[in-house]
Parts: C-alpha cells; sequence; structure tokens
C-alpha cells in the first residue's frame, strides 16, 4: 500500500496499491519509480580524496588501539573533509568504534562530558577539527512548544522584525513580547502553547485547543500588530515553502529557511509540534539548522543508520545535504548498512568480517571500489554490483 504522493499536506493519499506488479504500473507513485529503475540514486562522478596518503597526521583522524567489545586492537584512520560510511555485518564492532570510543573521546576532548570512552590508546589529530556534533532521529523538542522554527534559530529575528514595526515600538513592545515562552504577548490561559495539557494518569497525556485563544498562542493585543498583513500566529502557520517567500527579503530568516527547502522540508510548518515530527523530519531539521550555520569547515559529524525509516527518495534528499556539509569541508562519520549511501561514499572501514568474536578486525578501508574488489569483505560482495 502506497501512500503519497507528497509528504505532509502533499501526501494523505493511496498512489497505489496491490502485488509488485500493479505498484510498478502505477503512474504518479515515487517508490514505483525507483523499484523499476526509473529513478535512481546516482553514485557520484567524483569522490572526495584524502588530504594526505599513508595515513600521515595531517588530515586524518587516527584512533590507536580500539579494544573495547570485541574490537581487536584495531587502529582506524579517518581521513577529513570526506564522507565516510563505517561498514560491516550487525555485530561487526561499528557502534562500539563510532559511539563508545570515538564520540565519546571527542565529547571528552571538547565538552569535558563526563561519559567514559572505550578502551583505546590513543587519538591522533584532533587538533585539525574544532567541534564534534551527533545528528541523530531523536526529538528536537520533548513538548509541543518546541518547533522547527524555535529549533533553527529563525523565530529571533522574526520576533525581533516584529517589534521593529511602527505599530509596535508606539506601544513599546519589544522582541520578547512576541515570544509564546514569556508573560506579556502570549495568551495566559495556555501560557503561550495554543493547547492545554490534560493529565490522565495512567496513559499518555492528552492535549486539546485552548478555548481562550483557539490554538493562536498569544493574547489579543499582540496579535494586532502585522507584518506584511500577517500577525505572528499567521506566521506559525505559514508552511516553510510559503515562509521563505514571505520573508525572502530578510537575510537573518531566508537563509534558514532555504536550509530547511534544501533539506526537502517544505510542506512543514513553521509552528508545528515537534511532537508530531517524525524521526526522519527531525533529523532533516537538525541538518538544515547545520547548513545554515556559518561554516568553518572544522566540524566532525557523527551519524548513526540515518537512512532507518527512510524512503528512497527522502534518502536521496538525505545525501545532497550530508555532500553540501562535506562540501564545506567538514567531516561526516556514517555508521550504515544502506548500499545506496555506502556506494556514495568517499571512504569506507569495513569491519569485521563476522559479527561478535569473529569480528573487530578492519578488514579493509578505502574508496568504495576498493572494498568491491575485497574478497573477504560482505559489504564488497554487494557492493561490486552497484558500482558497475
Amino acid at each position: 500500500i502506497d501512500l503519497g504522493p507528497g509528504a505532509g499536506p502533499r501526501g494523505g493519499e493511496i498512489v497505489a496499491q496491490g502485488n509488485l506488479g500493479e505498484i510498478l504500473r502505477a503512474k504518479n507513485s515515487i517508490t514505483a519509480d525507483y523499484l523499476s529503475g526509473r529513478a535512481r540514486i546516482a553514485i557520484p562522478r567524483q569522490r572526495v580524496a584524502p588530504r594526505s596518503i599513508n595515513h600521515a597526521s595531517e588530515g586524518w583522524l587516527t584512533i590507536v588501539g580500539a579494544s573495547e567489545n570485541n574490537l581487536k586492537n584495531v587502529n582506524a584512520s579517518f581521513p577529513l573533509g570526506c564522507l565516510i560510511c563505517v561498514t560491516g555485518v550487525s555485530g561487526s564492532g561499528k557502534s562500539t568504534l563510532v559511539d563508545d570510543i570515538l564520540r565519546r573521546a571527542l565529547f571528552r576532548h571538547f565538552y569535558n562530558a563526563k561519559e567514559k570512552p572505550g578502551a583505546f590508546r590513543g587519538l591522533r589529530g584532533v587538533d585539525q577539527i574544532d567541534k564534534a556534533i551527533v545528528i541523530d532521529q531523536s526529538a528536537i523538542g520533548r513538548t509541543p512548544r518546541s518547533n522547527p522554527l524555535t529549533y533553527s534559530g529563525a523565530f529571533t529575528p522574526i520576533r525581533e522584525l516584529f517589534a521593529q514595526l511602527p505599530a509596535a515600538r508606539v506601544r513599546g513592545y519589544d522582541a520578547g513580547r512576541f515570544s509564546f515562552n514569556v508573560k506579556g504577548g502570549r495568551c495566559e490561559n495556555c501560557e503561550g502553547g495554543g493547547l492545554i495539557k490534560i493529565e490522565m494518569h495512567f496513559l499518555p497525556d492528552v492535549y486539546v485547543e485552548c478555548e481562550v485563544c483557539h490554538g493562536r498562542r498569544y493574547n489579543r493585543e499582540t496579535l494586532e500588530i502585522t507584518y506584511k498583513g500577517k500577525n505572528i500566529a499567521d506566521v506559525l502557520d505559514l508552511s516553510v515553502d510559503e515562509a521563505a517567500r514571505f520573508f525572502r527579503n530578510v537575510p537573518s530568516v531566508s537563509d534558514k529557511l532555504n536550509a530547511m527547502l534544501d533539506v526537502g522540508l517544505g510542506y512543514l510548518r513553521l509552528g508545528q509540534a515537534a511532537t508530531t515530527l517524525s524521526g526522519g523530519e527531525a533529523q532533516r531539521v537538525k541538518l538544515a539548522t547545520e547548513l545554515a550555520k556559518k561554516a568553518t569547515g572544522r566540524t566532525f559529524y557523527i551519524l548513526d543508520e540515518p537512512t532507518s525509516g527512510l524512503h528512497f527518495a527522502d534518502i536521496e534528499n538525505l545525501l545532497r545535504v550530508l555532500m553540501k556539509l562535506r562540501d564545506a569541508g567538514n567531516t561526516l562519520v556514517v555508521i550504515e548498512h544502506n548500499l545506496e549511501v555506502i556506494k556514495c561514499a568517499d571512504w569506507l572501514i569495513d569491519l569485521g568480517p563476522e559479527g561478535g568474536e569473529r569480528g573487530g578486525k578492519i578488514v579493509d578501508a578505502g574508496p568504495p571500489e576498493k572494498i568491491a574488489e575485497t574478497a573477504r569483505s560482505y559489504t564488497g560482495q554487494f557492493l561490486r554490483p552497484l558500482l558497475q
């Protein structure tokens, strides 16, 4: 049963249903396009090569002597400025290497994190990066108050814009007046949430629309201030698509909204509750926020199976964003089983050969073409047909 054709308001219809043959014949099914080969994720024409050869410290981040869990005293070198996939069968040691050792070691180095890294002897080349960031599918907020606009940082310049309007200045309103998190401009019945939480004790909490502001979040006086015919509640109701056009002449806002368009989130409403976003959507909001930042080109990103639950079209979008972050000079390390992502990486570190005690070694490392020719690599065996 194929739903779509798009996401959010652009979806919600049954595009096709039936056996595989019937799905493949469907006219406006994106799923059918990918399954039939009419659409495909292309292999990059050119991969980014490591900055230096022979794993010299310049251009590489190297973990020395990783021996946590089943890892067999491995030295793993990550070429900086590349999209790197860590591959291997389940239980081969990918999460131990990347999460238990690398992430924890970097977080301890940059942020004095308390989590103790797994067993390793040393970390070389860390002076060539300036921060480490994990981008996962966890929610961007735990309550309906959090939304894509607040997370992306675009809400602050919008509130400042409203505070500069003549009608707002006459009344003495500042940017705080247009926040739904502080007293003054918000509806006090729902405290700016637009919803009232009803605690169900032994069941999940239920949220109902506020009967005073009817979900608008603000009091009447605040809603009297308008910019180009829209008040602050109207702005929160816009889709990212609509808002990018509406604020196209306000760079501090449009830059952040255009980044969300780049990751394929044009259909989201700016004020949409974080609790209603899927894991894939939350992940892309985080990626868009990173895209909109002024890049230093020295950030080290870690993603653990980012394609989990994503459609072919979503994966293509995700890859486009990862490539943009890489092209800004950043490094991305992705734990991944999905061959569509693996074939597009610049560099692979393949762990194994098996899982558990018969794993924990680096089978091979290099561009996908090199791994595809490695006889002992299960990843290589499945990758080979995709690269031909």
